[in-house]
């Protein structure tokens, strides 16, 4: 019994300390890449290579199989950004949530 009262006393002495508050800091030492910086919603982009899955973006995706439904050569917009370096991609044949490593941004100038 003794034991008992003694272990609850130290239990509420612990309770009894402040708690301590740490502040972290994430700074990034990376520079952007200059393809990064020129993706944004409206620009115009080319597949650079088909993807295996490719993912509708509509409000219930579906994930099949590319079967050359998106080819290397297509042009498109992009109509938004998805997390983990995603984007939702305008195509001739419908939108597709597409990975950043399949386009690259179309320069008009050219």
């Amino acid at each position: 019994m003794m034991a008992f009262s003694l272990s609850s006393t130290c239990t509420i002495a612990s309770m009894k300390k402040k708690p301590s508050l740490h502040i972290i800091k994430c700074e990034s030492s990376q520079e952007e890449t200059p393809r990064k910086t020129k993706l944004a919603i409206g620009s115009p982009i080319i597949m650079i290579e088909a993807p295996k899955m490719i993912k509708t973006a509509a409000s219930v995706p579906c994930l099949r199989v590319n079967s050359g439904l998106v080819k290397a050569g297509d042009v498109g917009r992009i109509v938004s950004r998805k997390p983990m370096d995603v984007w939702a991609i305008r195509l001739s044949i419908g939108t597709y949530l597409i990975d950043a490593k399949y386009f690259k941004p179309l320069d008009l100038d050219q």
